[in-house]
């Protein structure tokens, strides 16, 4: 590391963190490490020039007003709704993202659980914890021939329903900011949402979590499923309000649900989520291929070293732009 190198604050989430390295080489010196409170996120931004984060940290209006020496925010992924964009521009403060980037892992990971929780992939790893077999096991469901609805169309709704295509199945979609005309390639069916949520085996939640999608999964979008049907969310926790879906879970009035988010984050090791044989819950990981995160961290780090250097770097990349010397 080369001494008086600016200093930037990696979180520990940021991984794998040697294409990190390798790609700052010694024109960054890297700091590891920080919990995720406003109060921490202060203290270890003093004297920082760069923070990568994920969106595990609170890049809040409070936390950007005491970081004097912060001039660039690198965040891993699509979701920036952890950020406080408008303080960030007021603070002169820049910001880039990956959006896209992560779509196709994340569309695998929505995939993967829909196939877990249809095949009873938990059901039976607990039978056999228990000393069962596949006799005291349930009939799985399938996905192949069925209907899957997508709540939200965007970079990893599109792609996720280009995955379905090989399972030959109906895709309903609900998105009012996607035009009919960019479903048309996927196969899908752009729709209303009652429709998304009533007519499918499957919903899969894929929107950016925003004022507008915040809660929309709640009791009524849950009771408008049918009864053999599951929810899938890898969007944003938020989005799905947990006390309504847990009783749609309890009283059978869904089929089960595979879930990557959660409004609250880490997941309690005492939810009652963790109660059913029918939720298949993983933390946070749907975008954490090592493909795309090695990719995603390279061009974060060009990024980085675009503004740095006085330039911008593609407009794809910018939630906001560098203050112009």
């Amino acid at each position: 590391m080369t001494s008086g190198a600016p200093r930037a604050l990696v979180d520990q989430d940021v991984k794998p963190r040697d294409v990190l390295e390798r790609a700052v080489g010694d024109a960054l010196a890297l700091e590891v490490g920080v919990d995720p409170t406003e109060e921490a996120l202060i203290d270890a931004l003093d004297g920082v020039e760069v923070l990568f984060t994920t969106s595990r940290l609170p890049v809040t209006r409070r936390v950007l007003a005491n970081a004097d020496s912060l001039r660039l925010v690198a965040k891993i992924g699509t979701g920036i709704d952890t950020i406080d964009l408008d303080a960030a521009a007021e603070h002169g403060v820049a910001v880039v993202y990956t959006p896209g980037m992560n779509a196709l892992s994340v569309a695998e990971h929505a995939l993967t659980l829909l196939l877990a929780v249809k095949r009873n992939v938990l059901i039976g790893q607990r039978a056999l914890e228990a000393g069962k077999w596949r006799d005291e096991v349930p009939n799985a469901r399938p996905v192949a021939g069925t209907s899957v609805g997508i709540v939200g169309f965007g970079n990893v709704g599109s792609r996720l329903a280009g995955l379905l295509d090989g399972f030959n199945v109906d895709v309903y979609a609900h998105d009012p900011y996607v035009h009919e005309i960019d479903a048309q390639i996927t196969g899908a069916t752009l729709t209303d949402l009652e429709t998304v949520l009533s007519e499918p085996e499957a919903v899969i939640v894929t929107a950016e979590h925003t004022a507008e999608t915040r809660g929309m999964i709640d009791a009524d979008a849950l009771a408008t499923m049918a009864d053999d049907a599951v929810l899938v969310n890898t969007a944003r926790g938020p989005i799905v309000n947990t006390e309504a879906l847990i009783a749609a879970l309890r009283d059978g009035t869904i089929a089960g649900a595979g879930l990557d988010v959660f409004e609250t984050e880490p997941l309690p090791a005492d939810s009652p989520l963790h109660e059913f044989e029918n939720v298949v819950t993983t933390p946070h990981i749907a975008a954490s291929s090592v493909r795309a995160r090695s990719a995603i961290i390279e061009t974060l780090v060009e990024c980085t070293f675009e503004i740095m250097d006085g330039g911008t770097p593609p407009e794809r990349f910018v939630a906001v732009p560098p203050i112009e010397n």
